[in-house]
């Protein structure tokens, strides 16, 4: 056990922030995590290679997406008097603040192949092949999702679309 925990633990922050940036919910994140670390100690045997990284973002994202099927089909109705107080507070009039949201909402409206692929490159820091074998999709594609992604997002804050590359002929 002390193999296991010396490997994961130091991905558990990462794990959290993942989850976090997809889910928005704090609370929710880290219980799916907890559920990402189960499923990773009681399968330890079964998984391929030396990778632990990949392969625990990956068990991640499919709980992510797993859930995200399912939530549509559960109510989430809070009595006022029980609502936290957080979530009823008067948004702060900041620029940064604004723009923060913007960009979140913004990452909200990406299709989820597309908001995977931002968040595992972009905040997570992962190499575009463990992306990629974390998503089980090739290189290529995710390449391609990512500079999609990208001049979505860049659309969708305002900023326009990126810079083209011309092609010489």
């Amino acid at each position: 056990m002390d193999e296991r925990a010396a490997l994961i633990e130091p991905l558990i922050p990462g794990l959290r922030r993942y989850a976090r940036g997809w889910l928005r919910d704090a609370a929710l994140a880290d219980d799916i995590v907890q559920d990402c670390l189960e499923r990773a100690v009681s399968s330890w045997r079964q998984r391929r290679g030396d990778a632990v990284r990949p392969w625990l973002y990956a068990i991640l994202h499919n709980l992510l997406v797993d859930h995200g099927r399912r939530a549509p089909r559960r109510a989430t109705l809070v009595p006022i008097d029980m609502a936290d107080e957080v979530a009823l507070a008067v948004r702060a009039e900041q620029t940064d603040a604004i723009e923060h949201g913007d960009l979140l909402r913004s990452l909200d409206a990406l299709p989820p192949e597309q908001k995977a692929v931002i968040l595992l490159v972009s905040v997570e820091d992962l190499s575009y092949a463990e992306a990629a074998t974390v998503l089980g999709i090739p290189v290529g594609t995710l390449m391609s999702r990512l500079s999609r992604a990208r001049d979505r997002l860049a659309e969708l804050i305002g900023a326009g679309a990126r810079a083209r590359l011309r092609r010489a002929k």
